[in-house]
């Protein structure tokens, strides 16, 4: 399993079901709109209205969507997955370690969720 570092973790109220390992919107709902900004990484699974552990700054782990590398860029797919950023898509992450695919757990650097990755 990989490790973590996280550096500010902040505890919100679950906004619907949450799923462990996931991006995590302001409202406090896992990221269900691919590309969208995240507040940060859930510690843990939360049902709707609990309170929920969110990684905000430091480092996290994060279930992938699918294969990612090193140093990509990272947005959150419509299931709160680490997906590779696209032009347009909002950066919330650089994955630290390598995915073959989907379902894999990656250490990830957090970023604040306000930059886009630009059309080449």
């Amino acid at each position: 399993m990989a490790s973590y570092t996280p550096v500010l973790t902040k505890t919100v109220r679950s906004s619907g079901a949450v799923s462990a390992k996931r991006f995590i919107g302001y409202d406090g709902a896992q990221i269900g709109s691919a590309g969208a900004a995240a507040y940060g990484v859930s510690l843990f699974n939360a049902d709707d209205g609990e309170a929920l552990s969110v990684v905000v700054m430091g480092t996290a782990i994060v279930e992938t969507g699918g294969a990612v590398s090193k140093g990509d860029k990272l947005t959150a797919d419509a299931n709160g997955k680490a997906i590779v950023a696209t032009a347009g898509n909002v950066v919330n992450a650089i994955a630290l370690e390598d995915a073959s695919g989907a379902g894999q757990e990656i250490e990830v650097l957090l970023v604040p969720a306000i930059t886009t990755v630009e059309a080449a």
